[in-house]
């Protein structure tokens, strides 16, 4: 069995560990042999979501602010690799908070950096966003061809991309940003104003409740299993080739499905648990602000340069998902 990709026996960072992604990724590299530190102010993150790991001698929560460099630095002590995963998340509260968004994801971004610079940190992976690709509306979406940022949020995720290119090429730190497309997942939180899509219309349905679509349900997204990114923070640390170091990747499936299609495939999966779930009928709303109409991935850099092979399509990725939600959820 082939181990490429697989982290062992470092010393581990994960920011944002008790949110829906850094838990999960957590979860797999403490199975591996790994000593992780998760630094968390619980503002989005779960305490639920780390609960099952404090027993492990190999894990430590810092609980703190990225916002204060002195818990970035207190967190980084004696790290090999930084997983950054914290951030505020979602266009619509970046619209509606620009400024707790910006202290979020620029200056805590910007202290992660120099927390790592300062700690010897060699490798710093980065969670980046699909939303940096803004107004550029050309299908599949390319690395290296981007728009105008159409959210305070999307603007925040580029200039952590420009950040960590000059940390690389100024301080010599390796960095690789992944831009996730639409993960989800076990974990993901279907609660609150700004929840994702898929586990908010799980938790409707499993109400009976009738979904909400934002527009006509033309829209699609490239949505991606946690899984298949956890796949890419692992190959994102441990590549060796020069070449695929300090850049950005797409991370994503390279599919995309509208969102009357995902309504059809939640109804049908939840069906099996629940019958009377394939009779509830959605409801169109508007469109949100900053939403684009498409988006599809070329992960192509991402096979090439880390070897990424993501396993799960939305089908497979939703039922797993779906088994998780109504063990828990319901």
């Amino acid at each position: 069995m082939s181990t490429k990709g697989l982290i062992e026996n470092k010393t581990i960072l994960v920011t944002g560990g008790a949110g829906f992604i850094g838990s999960n990724l957590i979860q797999k590299l403490l199975k591996q042999n790994n000593k992780i530190v998760c630094l968390d102010n619980f503002s989005t993150g779960k305490r639920e979501n780390i609960e099952a790991f404090l027993l492990d001698s190999n894990f430590t929560l810092v609980e703190g602010d990225i916002r204060e460099l002195e818990v970035c630095s207190k967190a980084v002590h004696g790290a090999d690799i930084v997983l950054h995963q914290a951030a505020l998340g979602s266009v619509p509260r970046s619209i509606n908070d620009p400024i707790t968004t910006n202290q979020v994801n620029i200056d805590g971004f910007l202290n992660m950096l120099v927390a790592a610079r300062d700690e010897g940190v060699k490798r710093f992976i980065y969670a980046a966003s699909s939303s940096t690709y803004g107004d550029n509306f050309t299908l599949p979406k390319l690395e290296d061809n981007i728009g105008k940022p159409l959210s305070p949020y999307a603007i925040t995720k580029y200039v952590n991309e420009l950040y960590a290119d000059i940390f690389s090429k100024t301080y010599g730190i390796e960095t690789i940003g992944l831009r996730y497309f639409n993960v989800f997942g076990r974990r993901q939180d279907p609660h609150g104003a700004y929840a994702a899509v898929i586990p908010k219309f799980v938790s409707q349905l499993l109400r009976k409740e009738s979904p909400v679509i934002n527009g006509d349900g033309s829209y699609s997204r490239d949505f991606t299993y946690v899984d298949n990114v956890i796949h890419a923070n692992e190959l994102a640390a441990t590549v060796q080739n020069k070449d695929a170091l300090n850049t950005v990747y797409n991370i994503a499936f390279g599919e995309n499905t509208s969102l009357n299609e995902l309504l059809t495939l939640l109804k049908e999966y939840l069906s099996e648990f629940d019958i009377d779930i394939k009779n509830v009928r959605s409801v169109f709303g508007k469109i949100r602000e900053g939403d684009i109409p498409h988006s599809l991935a070329s992960i192509n850099k991402a096979k090439e340069l880390l070897g990424y092979n993501p396993k799960y399509d939305i089908k497979k990725g939703l039922k797993n998902a779906i088994t998780w939600y109504w063990e828990n959820l319901k």
